[in-house]
């Protein structure tokens, strides 16, 4: 039963470009050369504030590495290494872990060059092992910090979303974290977004599976309304919540996974999709669209050229998607 797994291992490693798993984390390097990116170091290892540049990627032999002597230390004196190295340590999981993550988030990149490959909400969710509820709680989470009120966000939403400013130890101190529940309400994780500009922008524990959760569905479920908004990112679903539309979610990204199809396809009967407005946002939503429509029907809501929900007005939001279903704050 290995060798098929490994040969898929190995198909891995030659056909998923290293770029497009750094994108899927939201890491953006700059160019120093042909075939060369660099920038500053995107693993849970990498502690040190002085070596801002020390990560680099080679294009054409699809490899990385980190020269951070603190990282390479955490790392048991490991340089770099290939695209499954890569999703381990950022994943906190085993090598076998990560090519099974790989094939769940980028299925058709595994397949023979001829065929054509599956989008995202296709393949399969079984071999993915769902996210286990928190035994903690982040404790002294400042709700009513500057950065909620630059972002639109306002105290009551901050307060009900358990949003704000952390300040303790861990590798989220600095940043706004965002508690993520499951359908059932319980805690599974935190996201932790940087609000001074530092990378990665989004930070999620080791293991954590964005594919298996809806952020914020127990919310929408208990709006008790046939259709669902779906945005992409977590502050787009606190600006439409805080326009009147309290059954909204997001993806965590553009993906889209079968297990998420099937956590709206089993609550709601219809879904208004409003993605980002960029290149993205677009081609993700004709592919939910195209997936979903067979089985519900599906609004499409297109944004303006580089617009995010998160950067509209309430009064804006209410144009695209219709009057709030109850009043906002």
């Amino acid at each position: 039963m290995q060798q098929p797994l490994q040969a898929d291992f190995r198909s891995l490693k030659q056909r998923l470009l290293m770029d497009r798993v750094l994108a899927r984390y939201g890491v953006k390097l700059r160019s120093v050369g042909p075939h060369t990116r660099c920038g500053p170091c995107p693993l849970p290892t990498h502690t040190s504030r002085q070596s801002r540049e020390s990560f680099s990627v080679n294009l054409v032999r699809q490899v990385w590495s980190c020269h951070s002597a603190s990282c390479i230390a955490a790392r048991h004196g490991c340089l770099g290494g290939h695209v499954i190295d890569l999703v381990a340590i950022m994943e906190g999981c085993s090598l076998r872990q990560a090519g099974l993550r790989l094939q769940d988030w980028f299925g058709g990149s595994v397949l023979p060059s001829h065929s054509t490959p599956l989008p995202a909400a296709a393949t399969p969710s079984s071999t993915t092992q769902p996210n286990h509820p928190l035994a903690f709680a982040l404790q002294g989470i400042d709700t009513q910090h500057p950065y909620l009120t630059q972002r639109g966000i306002s105290p009551s939403t901050a307060r009900l979303f358990g949003v704000g400013m952390y300040h303790g130890a861990g590798f989220l101190t600095g940043r706004c974290v965002i508690p993520i529940r499951d359908e059932k309400s319980r805690l599974v994780a935190y996201a932790g977004r940087a609000v001074n500009g530092e990378k990665p922008k989004y930070r999620f524990p080791a293991g954590f599976r964005k594919s298996q959760v809806l952020f914020n569905l127990d919310r929408a479920m208990q709006a008790y309304s046939s259709n669902v908004i779906v945005v992409e990112g977590f502050f787009d679903v606190l600006k439409v919540h805080q326009a009147g539309h309290p059954a909204v979610v997001a993806l965590m990204g553009s993906s889209f996974s079968q297990r998420q199809s099937e956590l709206l396809l089993s609550r709601f009967a219809s879904v208004t999709l409003m993605l980002d407005g960029d290149q993205p946002g677009r081609r993700a939503a004709e592919v939910i669209a195209a997936l979903l429509r067979p089985k519900l029907p599906v609004n499409r809501v297109d944004l303006p050229n580089r617009v995010q929900p998160d950067q509209l007005s309430s009064a804006e939001i209410n144009v695209f998607v219709g009057p709030p279903t109850r009043i906002s704050d």
